[in-house]
């Protein structure tokens, strides 16, 4: 079974912000995977002038962070639609500050709802399943954590709150993404 690896976070975050972009990695994957299971085919182009409009005033990106893009968007593709039934999400590394990988959860979120409605899904005919998994996801985008709090203990339940978005996000795709063309599902994968 092949397993999709999403770049390092820092590495991304490099990347960005020397084309002097004001999106974090979380924003640019949650975006990315928003659009994916909204209904956008990867294999069509029309992602890219939606993500210039949103994250620089219309105006392309350089080309070391556009393929940064590209890459990010044909993994979490490929992801979707492999049959792991499992999404990355492109977060700080798990010993980096509690309170940075709680506002990239959040961050990832907001951007993976407004994917939804860059790419036009209409989530008014939505499951009644998938209707859950949005509100679940809605109330995820308020997520803080309080300094005052057990950080051990806030550090566990992000952990949990990080496996129900994989499985809302999941829920999503499965209505709303692009099903793979008979053809890419009857390729055999070479291990």
């Amino acid at each position: 079974m092949s397993e999709t690896s999403l770049p390092e976070y820092q590495s991304v975050a490099s990347t960005l912000q020397s084309a002097s972009l004001a999106v974090t990695p979380a924003e640019l994957h949650g975006l990315l995977c928003g659009m994916l299971s909204g209904g956008l085919n990867s294999q069509d182009q029309s992602w890219q002038p939606i993500l210039f409009d949103y994250t620089n005033d219309g105006m392309a990106w350089p080309s070391n962070a556009a393929q940064v893009a590209t890459s990010l968007l044909e993994l979490s593709s490929k992801e979707f639609h492999s049959n792991a039934l499992s999404v990355s999400l492109l977060l700080p590394d798990d010993d980096s500050d509690i309170f940075q990988q709680a506002d990239a959860v959040s961050d990832w979120v907001n951007h993976f709802i407004s994917g939804l409605g860059l790419i036009g899904a209409d989530i008014k005919k939505a499951s009644k399943e998938a209707k859950e998994a949005l509100a679940d996801l809605e109330e995820i985008a308020k997520l803080g954590i309080d300094e005052d709090d057990d950080l051990e203990e806030q550090g566990a339940l992000l952990i949990q709150v990080i496996e129900h978005i994989k499985v809302c996000v999941l829920t999503v795709h499965a209505e709303f993404g692009v099903r793979p063309s008979a053809t890419e599902a009857a390729s055999p994968t070479i291990h």
